[in-house]
């Protein structure tokens, strides 16, 4: 009996070979018909015996290609309408766009041997690609993911990749970036005055000749630059530090391949595997103590960021220097990642030596993700390059048109429209009007992809985020517009409920730097009984004050100043022959006194995160900070993981105080003593809080969740009493998951 079947598809289904799988698979079992992509994904009709369209719907749900993913299926049955073969139809433009965007994907390993293979006609060549590799994200304009839409309209085809493009049953046929030597994008390499000084592959030698002579370049990615040098050169290190003003924060180190990471870093078999994934983060491991890396590559640090050539400019790089080279974003502080030379010039001609260049515009700017593995899961610190725009399927749909944009730091925005929720690459820090303009482009660009006009607008509670004022003006504009505000630790919670796709009532721990709480109390240790509506906050630390605000935040010992201040007498304080006091001469310290005692630009604050920077200066780890997180992270390397022992604290009135915790440091010199035992107190008050609430989920997020010991901690412990913990793992553990969350509350409460 001949049958005919229409079918629809979405998901990720564009981009990744999806049509010509499809194609193939008609053919094996000759059946006739088309596919074609669409604006919601891909549609399918189908003709031929039942028996032979039953294996292939079998085939079509098991056997669809690596970079796939198919959210939804739906089939109905049709009339026959004849069909004589089997076809690849051109897209079909919708003004309703929701197709799924890929991200960028490294290089597959098949093109990596072509690259490498004398004889294949795209030896050496630098933009090699297929339907299982190469740019997607960065170089789309709107949807549905074809060649015109993107910016390879700029590059025709030769006869040659036309016929690869065209053939249904080769690798890259529609891979929409496809070229060659003779038609695709070019390679340049530029002096600091912009000058050319080389192209093709005598610009990539030079290239690597400079960075063996201690040079700086600029490299072209996927989603921006990079600054490179070599890492094993201190002299080249010092310099970019200098020039880029970057004291002390760790650099990212990229590799040749995993024997050179083995060589430098000790990686467990999790982390290898996210090293050599298709997305190839940046992923935070464990220093070795002795390497080929100069120390200037992450000072006073025993961790390293390491990471795998993912473009085949960067491969072509390294195969030729053959030594690990620092690849760091190419931006100034606070401001986006570069992804045009005339910015590298404009902003950072100073800081390069050479701009290594390419003619293949970037139309959407993406920085590399970072993660870590912690007791076997991945924890994301950046989730960008790799792994972005990144589609969730919802529990239910969406009744309107909802744009979360999240807080202030470690911005990102998200959108939910029928039953997907989509998130967007990290967009960053907003401290500066170029960082600013990046989201408001991000907003724009993901508008325009899928045609998107929202109807929910959803923000901080804090009124002087940028993000906050913007959805405030955007309201006074247009009246039309749900304006809802989320309680910054609240939607934390929910990006964790969003991710595990959690119901009903939670008991969260919501750990972090800052957040407006009720009240237009600083908030930072919060826990919380909450839902998808609400939010009963049970328990916070007992706030103190913060020496000159945001200044304390840079100076870790005006954190462990203020705590002392709370506990002690001027006179107790002017006595102590410690690292934090030592910082302050006796004139200062009263001075700073009077000035807390008035509260003086020192607002309370009950943020975990300065307690972490008091007890770095208490323990002389870090008195001023250069980086954000340099507390957390260098007090990871001074953790006795033998060490049991744990300071005493009490929780009363809905605070956890650590007074009987900082009088007891206050007497002790070992600074590992000193961080073992906090950390150890950090999960007894968790434990303690969590046993008194059995029937509930635990649930943990904020920025605090990023340090590797603290985690494993937890999760050891929890393990060990039988209950089950929650964190992130798929999304941002840090204030890049809040756009989520607040996303997740506008969803069940529109």
């Amino acid at each position: 009996m001949e049958v005919n079947k229409k079918i629809e598809i979405s998901g990720l289904v564009q981009g990744v070979g999806f049509r010509p799988f499809i194609y193939q698979l008609a053919s094996r079992y000759e059946l006739k018909g088309y596919v074609q992509n669409n604006s919601a994904g891909v549609q399918i009709e189908i003709e031929g015996s039942l028996s032979r369209v039953e294996i292939f719907m079998q085939a079509l749900r098991q056997e669809f290609p690596p970079l796939a993913r198919i959210d939804s299926l739906n089939s109905t049955d049709g009339s026959l309408q004849s069909y004589e073969t089997f076809q690849i139809i051109s897209s079909e433009e919708e003004r309703d766009k929701s197709a799924l965007i890929s991200p960028d994907i490294s290089l597959c390993d098949t093109c990596k041997k072509e690259m490498d293979d004398p004889s294949n006609r795209r030896y050496k060549y630098p933009f090699i690609n297929c339907t299982d590799c190469g740019p997607r994200y960065s170089i789309i304009e709107t949807v549905p993911y074809d060649r015109p839409n993107t910016s390879m309209r700029f590059f025709t085809m030769c006869k040659q990749c036309e016929q690869e493009y065209t053939n249904p049953l080769d690798r890259r046929f529609h891979a929409q970036p496809i070229s060659c030597f003779e038609c695709g994008p070019t390679v340049s390499l530029l002096d600091s005055e912009g000058m050319v000084l080389e192209q093709e592959a005598e610009a990539i030698a030079m290239a690597v000749q400079a960075v063996l002579e201690g040079k700086i370049i600029a490299l072209k990615g996927l989603g921006g630059f990079h600054l490179i040098c070599d890492a094993e050169n201190v002299e080249a290190v010092s310099r970019l530090r200098t020039r880029k003003k970057r004291p002390g924060k760790p650099f990212a180190v990229m590799f040749a391949d995993i024997r050179m990471i083995k060589a430098s870093a000790e990686i467990s078999p999790e982390e290898e595997r996210l090293i050599r994934s298709k997305e190839k983060p940046i992923v935070i491991t464990a220093k070795k103590k002795t390497s080929a890396l100069c120390d200037e590559v992450a000072p006073g640090i025993d961790r390293l960021g390491v990471f795998l050539p993912y473009t085949p400019l960067h491969h072509l790089l390294l195969q030729g220097i053959q030594k690990p080279v620092v690849a760091t974003s190419a931006n100034l502080s606070e401001e986006p990642i570069i992804s045009d030379a005339k910015v590298i010039l404009e902003k950072l001609g100073h800081v390069v030596d050479f701009i290594l260049d390419h003619d293949r515009e970037i139309i959407n700017t993406n920085d590399d993700s970072v993660m870590q593995i912690v007791a076997g899961k991945t924890v994301v610190l950046r989730m960008a390059r790799g792994f972005t725009p990144k589609s969730m399927t919802l529990p239910l749909k969406s009744k309107k048109k909802i744009l979360a944009i999240g807080a202030h730091q470690k911005d990102t925005i998200t959108l939910a429209f029928e039953d997907r929720l989509i998130l967007s690459p990290h967009i960053g820090d907003l401290n500066s009007i170029e960082a600013f303009e990046y989201f408001e482009r991000t907003v724009e660009t993901f508008k325009r992809i899928y045609d998107f006009t929202p109807e929910v607008i959803v923000c901080d509670k804090h009124p002087q985020y940028e993000t906050t004022k913007w959805a405030d003006q955007l309201k006074a504009k247009d009246t039309s517009l749900s304006l809802i505000k989320v309680q910054h630790h609240h939607a934390h919670l929910l990006a964790v409920k969003a991710e595990h796709a959690l119901g009903g009532k939670v008991l969260g721990f919501a750990f972090d730097g800052t957040g407006y709480g009720d009240g237009k109390a600083i908030w930072g240790a919060e826990v919380m009984i909450a839902d998808d509506h609400e939010y009963e906050r049970l328990y916070s630390l007992r706030p103190f004050k913060l020496l000159g605000g945001d200044k304390a935040i840079k100076e870790p010992r005006r954190s462990a100043l203020s705590l002392l201040f709370e506990y002690l007498s001027l006179d107790e304080v002017l006595e102590l022959d410690i690292a934090s006091t030592n910082e302050f001469s006796g004139s200062e310290t009263e001075l700073l006194h009077k000035v807390w005692e008035k509260g003086l630009n020192a607002p309370y604050s009950s943020s975990m995160g300065r307690l972490f920077d008091a007890i770095a200066s208490l323990s002389d780890i870090v008195q001023v900070s250069s980086f954000e997180g340099e507390c957390g992270l260098k007090m990871e390397g001074h953790v006795d993981t033998s060490n049991t022992e744990a300071f005493d604290f009490t929780i009363k009135d809905g605070l956890i105080d650590c007074e009987p915790m900082v009088r007891e440091i206050i007497t002790m010199r070992d600074s590992v003593t000193i961080v073992s035992m906090f950390f150890n107190t950090l999960v007894k008050i968790i434990e303690e809080i969590a046993s008194s609430h059995p029937e509930l989920p635990v649930l943990f997020s904020g920025g605090v969740f990023q340090n590797k010991v603290l985690v494993w901690k937890i999760e050891k412990r929890f393990e060990e009493i039988g209950r089950s913990v929650y964190f992130q793992n798929e999304t941002a553990v840090n204030d890049g998951g809040i756009s989520l969350g607040q996303a997740w509350f506008a969803l069940h409460n529109t």
